[in-house]
């Protein structure tokens, strides 16, 4: 990408950004910070399984979190920053992006983890399930939009959609147990939220994480 295609984009103010060691804030301190936070998170939630690399990990669900608090709003708004809102597990937040990646992820491991490309889509008429595809389709729109007003928030607003519906599906639409036809059409239907759902957080600058 050359310098004719660059374009400022004025930003606001992070109000309220502390870390333990001051007032004074240093990216290093703010990165060491939320590092070590997520760490603590991972530590104490009963549901975390042992990750092979705990510190990459808490780095790569700890940089989701700052960007998507820094690129909810409009870029050029001031905010006050939280570190609790940041780090929320089933809020609107990096980590429940990171969060929903990673359980779509194991999702797909434990039935193969194979490319499906061949399913019936009529076996897809849950509400829950149409919620999902329906969304998937306005992926390339909110990608124009984006690029037009040069505003992240779309992208943002659309991930953490599509994070909570397919938190929905999964728990409504079981893989296991069901027929063969509908459990491969359920597990296409995941595999597509979770490649947009990656794709996306790429695009903002996240690294997705498979286990937390």
């Amino acid at each position: 990408l050359g310098p004719h295609r660059c374009q400022h984009v004025s930003f606001g103010l992070v109000q309220g950004m502390k870390t333990r060691r001051g007032e004074v804030v240093f990216l290093e301190d703010v990165l060491d910070e939320v590092r070590a936070r997520v760490l603590e998170n991972m530590a104490s939630a009963k549901t975390t399984k042992q990750v092979e690399d705990p510190m990459e990990t808490a780095e790569k669900v700890g940089l989701a979190a700052l960007i998507i608090q820094d690129f909810r709003g409009l870029l050029s708004s001031d905010y006050q920053f939280s570190w609790d809102r940041a780090l929320q597990s089933r809020g609107d937040t990096g980590v429940f992006l990171q969060y929903t990646h990673a359980r779509l992820w194991s999702l797909a491991q434990m039935h193969g983890n194979e490319q499906l490309t061949d399913f019936n889509v009529a076996c897809l008429q849950e509400a829950d399930a149409i919620s999902v595809l329906q969304h998937l389709l306005r992926y390339d729109e909110v990608l124009y939009q984006s690029s037009q007003d040069l505003q992240p928030k779309h992208i943002v607003s659309y991930l953490l959609t599509l994070s909570h519906l397919a938190a929905v599906a999964h728990r409504s639409l079981p893989v296991r147990g069901s027929a063969p036809e509908l459990a491969q059409a359920r597990l296409c239907l995941f595999q597509a939220a979770r490649s947009v759902l990656a794709a996306g957080m790429k695009l903002l600058g996240i690294t997705p994480v498979t286990q937390m």
